[in-house]
């Protein structure tokens, strides 16, 4: 694969829209609960290195292949950045799988919270596209992050969850359950935010979005040719 393009070049995307994936974008599982469950392993104890082995599980996710149901090498990845020792992997894996449920996808990504309000503030039509198990709406609210409409978080004009739906990335017509609220924006004009190349990536492609990948390490600079950013505070930076 070729390498991806740098986030320099965000800037001569037009764009009218933005839609944003939950999970990696918006809210990462949750260090607090995760951190002292793995150091049983021998795992470390900062927060910061859990919200960064995340990028590297989903690089190694995508870059294995796995679908929406195979987490098997996110887990691995994941307990390895961490610090978990490699005799230790295995058991430490299957813990995480066990542990990281859809309820603990909760933690606001660090500056996502700030940034979505900033794009909102700044009249950009936005929205949320998730794959998630019928709770991400409740979660994203609880968290401060946003809600559909007004209320007390940075409005948004849908939150598409795919367990409601029926549908799931990579499939393409999760997109049209959001596209419905973005009347007048033809869809080549707006940016569908991810961390995951085989689930985001290529599913936005597929419904004729504009991909950005949020890839803040350079983790899965390998994996494909498109826009990457450090996280949504890049496209602040462009308004």
């Amino acid at each position: 694969m070729k390498p991806g393009v740098d986030r320099a070049d965000l800037g001569a995307v037009p764009f009218e829209a933005v839609l944003f994936d939950a999970g990696g974008v918006l809210v990462v599982p949750d260090p607090s609960v995760l951190a002292p469950t793995l150091a049983y392993y021998g795992a470390s104890g900062d927060h910061a290195l859990h919200i960064r082995a995340h990028y590297a599980a989903m690089a190694a996710k995508s870059r294995a292949g796995g679908g929406e149901s195979d987490w098997s090498h996110y887990d691995a990845q994941y307990v390895r950045t961490v610090g978990v020792p490699d005799s230790e992997v295995a058991a430490a894996a299957r813990v995480l799988g066990a542990t990281r449920h859809a309820h603990l996808w909760r933690h606001p990504v660090p500056g996502a919270r700030e940034a979505l309000a900033a794009l909102a503030d700044a009249g950009v039509p936005i929205g949320v596209v998730s794959n998630a198990s019928g709770q991400i709406a409740e979660i994203l609210s609880r968290s401060g992050i946003c809600q559909a409409g007004e209320g007390p978080a940075t409005p948004v004009r849908c939150i598409v969850d795919s367990h409601l739906v029926g549908v799931a990335k990579p499939d393409p017509r999760i997109f049209d359950h959001a596209l419905a609220h973005f009347g007048g924006i033809d869809r080549s004009r707006i940016l569908y935010v991810g961390d995951s190349v085989t689930m985001d990536v290529a599913g936005s492609t597929a419904a004729g979005l504009v991909p950005v990948l949020v890839d803040p390490h350079g983790d899965a600079v390998d994996l494909v040719e498109c826009l990457r950013i450090a996280g949504i505070a890049d496209l602040v930076a462009m308004l």
